[in-house]
């Protein structure tokens, strides 16, 4: 399972180079994926309890509250939640307070059990316990945080039985195509809106000399219109069997 999650993640954010990451939830296990990041820390909710990390070097795991994490606003420029909304008294709440830390061109993931999986039926697994959600309910706890969704996918299609473990890559590859609505974990990726402004219809653009400093010149942009904000992204990227793409730097 950790293997399956670790390959979705490199195909979206590769290393996270440059990238101040946080772990939320129970994270730890493959913030370890994210050899270039400039700073990695992983935050686990009280209701959840803490556990050392890493444990070769300093512990970089902190107890929270998932009303009021305890950093900056905008500190991060990748924010991983596993597990987390399953088991957060106020979903809303924490997703928000996600909002809050995350860069203006910052990204999260979000990886949740799914509603419609097996694994979400199974009580002796991590997966049966807590809010399992499908993908329409998280598109709307992100938009309510004041995000939009950019993409989605779906992983771990091995039924949970010991015995099909090994036979998980083809299953991955069968129950992708075939079954999946049988998926035992959603992953969304979702940012910021950004907006972009629009050329008028009608608008000419002249080019001429203006004199420093010269009051006309705040008239004659006054006179071409007021700007509007228009969203540049959209829901339409979370198309179904979208899969995740690959991150950008951080550098910009």
């Amino acid at each position: 399972m950790r293997r399956i999650l670790a390959a979705q993640l490199a195909d979206a954010w590769g290393t996270a180079d440059n990238c101040d990451v946080l772990g939320l939830g129970y994270a730890t296990p493959w913030l370890g994926c994210f050899s270039g990041a400039r700073r990695v820390i992983a935050a686990m909710p009280g209701g959840q309890g803490a556990e050392p990390w890493v444990t070769a070097n300093r512990n970089r795991t902190v107890l929270v509250d998932d009303r009021a994490l305890p950093f900056a606003a905008g500190l991060f420029d990748r924010i991983l939640l596993v597990h987390a909304l399953e088991e957060a008294d106020d979903p809303q709440a924490l997703l928000n307070e996600a909002s809050r830390l995350l860069s203006p061109s910052g990204r999260l993931i979000i990886v949740s059990a799914a509603r419609g999986g097996l694994w979400a039926r199974n009580e002796a697994t991590p997966f049966g316990h807590g809010r399992p959600f499908s993908r329409r309910q998280m598109e709307g706890l992100i938009r309510s945080s004041g995000l939009e969704p950019r993409a989605w996918s779906q992983a771990l299609y091995v039924p949970p039985w010991r015995a099909m473990l090994p036979f998980s890559d083809g299953i991955e590859q069968v129950g992708r195509l075939l079954f999946p609505g049988t998926a035992g974990l959603l992953l969304m990726e979702a940012g910021r809106l950004t907006y972009a402004r629009p050329k008028l219809r009608g608008a000419r653009s002249v080019i001429a000399p203006v004199p420093a400093l010269n009051p006309a010149s705040t008239r004659a942009s006054s006179a071409q219109g007021p700007a509007l904000s228009v969203p540049a992204t959209t829901s339409d990227l979370a198309q179904s069997g979208k899969p995740l793409y690959v991150g950008q730097s951080c550098t910009d």
